[in-house]
């Protein structure tokens, strides 16, 4: 089984004259290599989570990012010289290769779950405690106002949605594949029995 950990706990807010977001950051430990899933742009806070774990960025094996908004990529710039993964492509320096289905080298199930960004995409990690859908910003909330009841999980806005039906489609497959969630901003969460499908 995989092994997950939260690095960093994403957040969303207005502060003052502007806002203030970064990702969650998740490491996952699979088949010997470690993967950090959606590196972020709050750098203080990915290397301390880092620490926490007595890792260094050269310490990871691969970067995964969900989607390619600047909140979610931007410390990508901390681990040079390793893979960069989306949805189906690994990026090497200026090569570009296809990839399908998991993640090589480790069982992490990769889906497209497009609708926040054309490009979206979610990891399935199997742990010990069952599915994980590091789900990106398939959810995020704006902190403190969290919600994770079955209808407001499928009924939730996104403002930046590039395709609301697409989102609503996406939404449903995650919440019928995984035990688990991290959303893009917020905690992780384990959704309600109450599904709706």
């Amino acid at each position: 089984m995989s092994k997950l950990k939260i690095l960093v706990e994403g957040y969303a807010r207005k502060s003052g004259d502007h806002y203030e977001a970064t990702s969650n950051t998740t490491l996952i430990e699979d088949s010997w290599k470690k993967i950090i899933v959606d590196p972020g742009c709050n750098e203080g806070l990915l290397l301390s989570g880092l620490k926490k774990e007595g890792l260094r960025p050269e310490d990871i094996d691969m970067i995964f990012l969900t989607h390619y908004h600047p909140d979610h990529v931007l410390n990508v710039r901390l681990f040079p010289n390793i893979d960069v993964l989306d949805c189906d492509k690994i990026y090497r320096e200026d090569r570009e290769y296809s990839y399908k289905g998991c993640i090589p080298g480790t069982k992490i199930e990769v889906i497209a779950t497009s609708g926040h960004a054309n490009e979206h995409a979610t990891p399935l990690v199997r742990t010990d405690d069952g599915v994980v859908a590091v789900a990106g910003d398939l959810w995020w909330w704006e902190d403190g106002r969290q919600k994770t009841d079955a209808k407001s999980l499928l009924s939730q806005k996104d403002p930046l949605a590039t395709d609301k039906d697409a989102l609503l489609k996406s939404r449903k497959r995650i919440l019928q594949k995984a035990d688990w969630i991290v959303p893009g901003h917020g905690k992780m969460f384990r959704p309600r029995n109450d599904r709706l499908t």
